[in-house]
């Protein structure tokens, strides 16, 4: 028999909207619970790179939560990485390296890695699934100057690889292969698959 009642609390590690109104897509009730722990990496392969955040934020959060709350609950950790060349692009800490990603990304094909922990607190054991999905993301030539005028969109500063591909970058998408949610920053299907045996 197939539930759809939402028995276990869900706990999001991430302040990121993208993120939340996902899980709302999905009609998954949750709570927003960021995570603050320092990032260690190490290693330079994306996918171990997003499989060894993710569960880093998820830790921090488990513990946070199970503090202060009784009871059964799920944790998802997520972080997303975007890679060129094999190159991990992280967040560009001014224009000028925005400017140098977004270059590198034009007129190829790159990868973005989002990797998940689920951290499930169910009858009193802790259980603990992580994994990743990349998809490729081909984006069409552009110009000096258009490149310059994305920039001062402001959007690329805050996002992995200078971009955001639900924002104005969308028109330079030629496009992807793979799930364009792992792209936003949460691959929405393999994590309700994952974790629907425990919140249902």
């Amino acid at each position: 028999m197939c539930s759809r009642i939402q028995r276990l609390t869900v706990v999001l590690a991430s302040a990121s909207p993208r993120r939340t109104e996902l899980l709302e897509q999905g009609n998954i009730k949750h709570v927003v619970m960021p995570s603050h722990s320092e990032e260690v990496i190490t290693s330079q392969v994306p996918s171990q790179v997003v499989e060894e955040l993710s569960a880093q934020k998820a830790e921090d959060v488990y513990q946070q939560y199970e503090k202060k709350n009784a009871g059964d609950f799920l944790v998802i950790g997520s972080d997303t990485v975007v890679a060129a060349d094999g190159k991990i692009l992280g967040k560009p800490k001014d224009k000028e390296e925005a400017y140098q990603m977004i270059s590198m990304l034009q007129g190829k094909a790159h990868q973005v890695y989002t990797g998940v922990t689920l951290l499930i607190k169910k009858d009193g054991k802790k259980i603990r699934k992580t994994f990743h999905e990349c998809s490729d993301v081909h984006v069409y030539p552009m110009c000096k100057e258009e490149i310059r005028e994305y920039i001062a969109t402001g959007e690329p500063m805050d996002k992995a690889g200078a971009y955001g591909i639900q924002g104005a970058f969308g028109m330079y998408i030629r496009g992807i292969e793979g799930d364009y949610n792992t792209i936003v920053g949460l691959p929405l299907a393999r994590v309700y698959q994952e974790m629907k045996e425990y919140i249902y």
